[in-house]
């Protein structure tokens, strides 16, 4: 079942604060978490690192991009 664009919007927003809670949660608690993202050109990964950055606080998250490799 395709999810309509409320619904999308809404879930999205539910899991980015649930995200930015997480986040607070490993920075009181001395952890730390790295993600990775890996695939084909247009294949969606900045449009999601966007997504799941939007409601962190930038002061404790880095974004880092590598080149590709020779």
């Amino acid at each position: 079942k395709k999810m309509d664009s409320d619904e999308y919007d809404e879930t999205l927003e539910r899991l980015q604060i649930e995200l930015a809670k997480a986040q607070a949660w490993l920075q009181s608690a001395g952890k730390r978490v790295m993600s990775l993202f890996e695939g084909r050109d247009a294949a969606g990964k900045g449009g999601t690192i966007f997504a799941l950055r939007q409601y962190m606080n930038p002061r404790t998250a880095r974004n880092v991009a590598l080149t590709k490799p020779s």
